[in-house]
C-alpha cells in the first residue's frame, strides 16, 4: 500500500522582503536561497517523512538531478521519474514577507511534459490499495482521475491553484479532497466566502462518497466524511515562512490513511507537522520527520 503522487517539482527562488513588491516599483531583496520545492515534491517529502510508502511520478529537466536526490533521501521511490532533455525543470519565484507570509510565481517547465502514454504505464504499476495524489501543477491531470475511475483506483486532490473548469470533471475515482475555503467554495460552485457548512455540504451533495478535509487557516481544519465528522485547532507559533505548509499537511494527513489512523489522529499529526513547517525558513527543509512531530509540544 503506498502513495502514488503525481507530483510537480520546482526549483524555489526564495528572496526575503521587507513587503511584497508592488506594480511599477522596484525594490531589494534582503535574502535569498534557492531551494527545492514544487507541491508535489513537498507532499511526497512529507509522507515519506512521516512514514509512508512514496512513489513519486513527476518530471524533471536535467537541471532538477537536487529534486531526484532529495526524494531518495527522504525514502521516496523516483524510479518512475520522467527525465526530459530540452525542457528545464520547473520553477517557482517567492517572496516572503516579514511576518512569514508568501507571494509565489510558478513556471511549469518539464511538469507539464506528462503524457498519457507516462500516465499509464505509472497505473499499470499501482495496486488496489495505492492511493494515486493529484494538485494542479502537472499535465494530464484530468486524465489521471479518468483513468483512475476506469481502472477503479482510489484518489486525494488536491486541486492548487483551483481551476473552475475541475468542478465538471470525472471525479468518481476521487476518495479525499484536501483543500482550503477558496479552493472549497470554487470546486462547489459557491461565491467567495461561503461559510464552511455551505462548502461542506454542496461537496458531499455533489460527490458523496469522497471525504473532505477543509482548511481553515488560523481556525484550523475540518473533516467530513458521510456521517462523521471532527475538527482540529490549527497550532499559535510563530511563523518564519509559510510556504510549504499545506504540502506538508497533506502528506500527513495521507500517510496517516494509508498507515489506517482514526481521521482525528490525521488531523492532529498533520496541523502538528504544518505547525512545525512554518517555524521554518524554506518549504522542502522545514517539512519535519515523524520524530520531530511526535515530540512536539506547543
Amino acid at each position: 500500500m503506498k502513495l502514488v503522487n503525481f507530483g510537480s517539482l520546482n526549483i524555489d527562488r526564495v528572496y526575503r522582503v521587507r513587503a511584497f513588491v508592488r506594480p511599477g516599483q522596484t525594490i531589494s531583496a534582503q535574502d535569498f536561497a534557492c531551494c527545492a520545492g514544487g507541491k508535489g515534491l513537498n507532499q511526497s517529502l512529507a509522507a515519506a517523512r512521516a512514514g509512508a510508502q512514496v512513489l513519486h511520478a513527476g518530471a524533471i529537466g536535467e537541471d532538477g538531478g537536487m529534486l531526484q536526490a532529495l526524494l531518495e533521501e527522504s525514502g521516496a521511490d523516483t524510479s518512475r521519474l520522467l527525465h526530459c532533455t530540452g525542457t528545464a525543470t520547473g520553477h517557482a519565484v517567492i517572496q516572503v514577507e516579514e511576518g512569514g507570509q508568501n507571494c509565489i510565481l510558478v513556471w511549469g517547465g518539464a511538469n507539464h511534459a506528462l503524457t498519457e502514454e507516462y500516465v499509464d504505464s505509472v497505473l499499470d504499476a499501482c495496486s488496489a490499495d495505492d492511493i494515486l495524489l493529484v494538485q494542479n501543477e502537472t499535465s494530464c491531470v484530468k486524465y489521471i482521475l479518468e483513468q483512475a475511475a476506469a481502472r477503479g483506483l482510489r484518489a486525494a486532490v488536491n486541486p492548487s491553484p483551483i481551476d473552475p473548469a475541475w468542478a465538471d470533471w470525472e471525479m468518481e475515482a476521487v476518495r479525499w479532497f484536501i483543500l482550503n475555503e477558496e479552493e472549497g467554495a470554487c470546486l462547489a460552485g459557491l461565491g467567495s466566502g461561503a461559510d464552511e457548512d455551505a462548502i461542506l455540504d454542496a461537496l458531499a451533495a455533489r460527490w458523496p462518497r469522497a471525504a473532505v478535509v477543509l482548511t481553515l487557516g488560523a481556525r484550523g481544519v475540518v473533516f467530513r466524511d458521510g456521517g462523521t465528522r471532527c475538527a482540529h485547532q490549527a497550532y499559535p507559533v510563530k511563523a518564519v515562512d509559510t510556504t510549504g505548509a499545506g504540502d506538508t499537511f497533506c502528506g500527513y494527513f495521507l500517510a496517516g490513511v494509508l498507515a489506517g489512523l482514526p481521521p482525528q489522529e490525521c488531523l492532529q499529526n498533520a496541523s502538528r507537522a504544518a505547525a512545525l513547517c512554518v517555524m521554518g525558513a524554506g518549504a522542502a527543509p522545514s517539512i519535519p520527520a515523524m520524530d520531530r512531530v511526535a515530540a512536539f509540544r506547543p
